[in-house]
């Protein structure tokens, strides 16, 4: 079940889904992708598409809410839970809300839908700049790793703190207080995200490789510390020392040099014993494979975290890959990988499905006629 007020154009709504998903058919801009944003807005309560909240309500209004029933995987027929979500524009107040009552922090309630989307913005992870791929690290690990959005939060606002305090040329010793908390937070998430890739970095390359029909890829923690070599205990020791010799340099460009939110997360295609990245070499079909291969490891880490199936959201996720890639990549999807499947296309024949495995549903002008 899925309440919708005001939500870009979907208007006022209220959609049961069948239990095994249902296929979206309509042409473009009628809301197909204003759905599924809606629907995984309830996972991390941002837009995947990267819109400013105040540009998911509805041209002219001021609010939008959206809630949807939530069923475990593990527990088809049990008691659902509600999870809602809404923004008054002109007092700038976010609400969210599990089963009516408010959490105390709003990062407790995230992660309940359990879902995984694909969409053309994937590819941004790919071919954009280093930030795109930690924020698929940090989405992935605080939805699946209890305690690593706290820690980072605590990192993130310590490194504003000794920031404005380079910025605004405070004493060393005021900048300096911030070392302590900045390396314990930043300890925790450098050895989160180094133990996460360690742990899938096989999948990734053997996802990459099925779909590939033969090619390979690699995926490689960089962290801007060097820490690869060190055990997790060791991770705050070594993100101190690079804090005091960093000093001269952060003291010079007025902000932190040294620590996680300097990360890369490699993306790399590998050619016999040559290996280049994906973001600079790679081609469409190449990134968009790499790109598949990442939601694939996100969709086993929620399901291993949750011990249930994520729910898959589709948006013309099979846009530049060829049909046989295309094939293979839905023969992944069907081994139990997934649970409840939400896919949207323009025309019944762009479906990458065989059969009548989905209801079909319309959508025009924002309107969804079952």
């Amino acid at each position: 079940m899925l309440k919708l007020r005001l939500f870009r154009n979907l208007g006022d709504q209220e959609l049961s889904f069948p239990p095994e998903g249902v296929a979206i058919i309509g042409a473009n801009a009628q809301g197909k992708s204003n759905l599924l944003e809606a629907i995984y807005y309830l996972e991390t309560f941002r837009s995947f598409r990267g819109a400013r909240v105040e540009q998911l309500i509805a041209f002219g209004e001021d609010v939008f809410r959206v809630a949807g029933q939530v069923v475990s995987g593990n527990d088809v027929g049990g008691s659902p839970t509600e999870v809602a979500a809404a923004y008054e524009g002109s007092s700038r107040r976010r609400k969210v809300t599990i089963d009516g009552a408010e959490p105390e922090r709003i990062g407790d309630a995230i992660g309940r839908l359990g879902a995984v989307i694909f969409s053309p913005a994937d590819m941004g992870i790919v071919n954009g700049g280093p930030v795109r791929r930690r924020r698929f690290m940090d989405v992935a690990l605080s939805l699946n790793e209890e305690g690593y959005l706290v820690a980072l939060q605590a990192f993130r606002h310590a490194l504003a703190q000794r920031n404005a305090a380079l910025r605004s040329g405070q004493l060393e010793a005021v900048v300096r207080a911030w070392d302590e908390p900045l390396a314990r937070s930043a300890a925790t998430v450098m050895g989160a995200r180094r133990r996460w890739v360690s742990e899938w970095r096989d999948a990734f390359r053997g996802y990459y490789e099925e779909v590939s029909g033969g090619d390979s890829a690699t995926m490689t923690y960089v962290p801007k510390v060097a820490v690869d070599d060190l055990p997790d205990d060791g991770i705050y020791g070594a993100c101190r020392n690079a804090l005091d010799v960093r000093w001269a340099v952060d003291l010079r460009r007025k902000s932190t040099s040294a620590g996680p939110h300097r990360d890369e997360l490699l993306l790399a295609l590998v050619d016999g014993e040559s290996a280049v990245e994906a973001r600079e070499f790679g081609s469409g079909g190449q990134c968009r494979t790499v790109a598949l291969a990442l939601r694939l490891i996100e969709g086993d880490s929620i399901r291993r975290a949750r011990q249930s199936a994520p729910v898959l959201l589709l948006d013309d996720a099979f846009a530049e890959l060829d049909d046989a890639r295309r094939e293979r990549v839905l023969g992944l999807m069907g081994q139990d990988r997934f649970g409840q499947v939400i896919i949207t296309a323009p025309k019944e024949s762009d479906l990458p499905l065989q059969g009548d495995g989905l209801p079909r549903w319309g959508i025009n002008n924002g309107q969804i006629c079952a």
